[in-house]
């Protein structure tokens, strides 16, 4: 039988419920890289403006609850509350789940307690915890007395963990069964109780005291006589999430060893939740994007945060780099004679200085990633020392060719190409060894090696850049 035959063996199903939204229709909706179209979302704020709720929410409707999110963080925060009461009941506890922190932290600041309690209870825990998290505390304290008794400890107790952590990310919702159960005992099991986990991929074998002891793939179970024990089909070897680990080792976990799914153990090795892959996706995400604007100092670098909150968190890292900049201009005024006597100097030193700190940057960019994914480690820390320190020379060797060469020919003046040639060697050395150690040394100290590295690598490359160059200058007797 071909391929093709066996494809067209497959049972298919089509209802009003599945099918596709037709192309020429999302065509209306979305643009070729899966946005939403401006077009689009000015007619359905128009259409609230005007107070057609009923022709908003049938363009609406069709939506997923991620692209609904997208809609309401498209619209000025001034349209948002209006656009959410003429969405009412298509705006759900799953399109709260995908939007922005900052926009629904501003929507919840309008409901009170009791609409907050029914949102997060229809919510998983993670999620739950993600909306009541960001509350005051007065405020969690009137959420969490409205919620149902069950939903408010497992929000409580992930309370209890510091945040960004596997407890505040696990769902306490999974599968647990004993290893000594039959498959058909787990088959019943799963069929009987409705009040079991929606979502999950495997089911997690444990002892007598809840510790885990195996994992079961459902293609496992199902495939399996009902008489086979448990203990016969699953596989022992897991990958365990102690419950206070940073959800950047939990996402390098995943990613390492290729899991859907992982069980998550407290201090005791007890099983009291699990970390499903579509969670980690979120968090690769946040993680990485986080790393680069932490490089930059650019805090959150989320649109939606509240201006003062922007300003706030890059005010201070422009006036570190305000201090740096003062080092290296107080090199500078050690040599305002030179510069006075030679003024091609002024106009060559920025070169020196900005190819520099490019060199510098891009050993930085590389640093940080490695440590951040774990390939950068005490085992291995000097041996990435060296190896950057050959790119840089390699690096400074080459643009030291090509920059001696252009001035010289350009101006006229082998001296003068030979110093800055000489200048730009060092200051690309200096650099790579700068972007390596700053954050290998920041890391040592239990600080973030992202938080604003740059500040630090581009101070140390324009000082150095601007006394090799000026220095050289001025010690060869090229100034008269």
């Amino acid at each position: 039988m071909s391929d093709r035959d066996d494809f067209a063996a497959i049972p298919t199903i089509d209802s009003p419920d599945t099918a596709p939204v037709p192309e020429l229709e999302r065509r209306a909706v979305m643009d070729h890289e899966d946005r939403l179209r401006p077009d689009f979302v000015a007619k359905v704020l128009d259409a609230v403006e005007a107070g057609d709720n009923d022709t908003a929410r049938a363009m609406v409707e069709p939506l997923h609850p991620a692209d609904i999110a997208d809609l309401i963080e498209l619209a000025a925060g001034d349209e948002r509350e209006g656009l959410v009461a003429a969405l009412a009941g298509i705006v759900d506890a799953d399109v709260y789940a995908e939007l922005n922190e900052h926009v629904r932290e501003t929507l919840i600041d309008e409901m009170d307690a009791a609409q907050v309690a029914d949102l997060a209870g229809q919510l998983d825990t993670d999620d739950a915890v993600a909306i009541i998290e960001d509350l005051d505390r007065d405020e969690q304290r009137a959420v969490l007395s409205a919620m149902d008794p069950d939903d408010r400890a497992a929000v409580e107790e992930a309370l209890t963990y510091p945040e960004e952590t596997a407890g505040r990310l696990m769902q306490r919702d999974l599968i647990a069964v004993p290893e000594h159960w039959t498959v058909g005992q787990v088959i019943d099991y799963l069929r009987s109780s409705d009040e079991l986990a929606d979502d999950f991929w495997e089911v997690f074998v444990v002892s007598p005291v809840h510790h885990p002891v195996g994992t079961c793939k459902l293609s496992t179970i199902l495939r399996s006589p009902r008489t086979i024990k448990v203990r016969d089909i699953m596989l022992r070897d897991q990958t365990l999430i102690p419950v206070d680990l940073d959800q950047e080792e939990v996402a390098l976990k995943f990613q390492k060893y290729a899991l859907i799914s992982a069980a998550v153990v407290d201090p005791s090795g007890r099983l009291v939740g699990m970390i499903t892959v579509d969670d980690i996706v979120h968090i690769i995400q946040e993680e990485a994007g986080e790393d680069v604007l932490l490089l930059s100092g650019a805090g959150d670098g989320d649109i939606n945060e509240p201006v003062f909150e922007t300003y706030k968190s890059r005010v201070r890292w422009l006036a570190a780099n305000l201090m740096t900049a003062l080092v290296a201009s107080s090199i500078i005024r050690l040599f305002e004679h030179s510069i006075e006597r030679l003024a091609v100097l002024a106009v060559l030193m920025p070169i020196v200085a900005g190819v520099g700190g490019n060199a510098g940057t891009q050993t930085l960019a590389v640093t940080v990633r490695a440590i951040a994914t774990n390939q950068l480690t005490g085992s291995n820390r000097w041996r990435a020392v060296g190896r950057e320190m050959r790119v840089a020379s390699m690096n400074g060797l080459t643009i030291a060719i090509l920059v001696g060469t252009a001035v010289t020919l350009l101006l006229g003046s082998a001296q003068l190409g030979m110093v800055i040639a000489a200048a730009m060697m060092a200051n690309i050395l200096v650099a790579g060894l700068a972007g390596v150690l700053v954050p290998l040394t920041m890391e040592r100290y239990g600080a973030d090696p992202a938080v604003a590295s740059s500040v630090f690598v581009t101070m140390v490359t324009d000082s150095m850049g601007f006394l090799a160059f000026l220095g050289l200058a001025t010690w060869v007797g090229l100034v008269p």
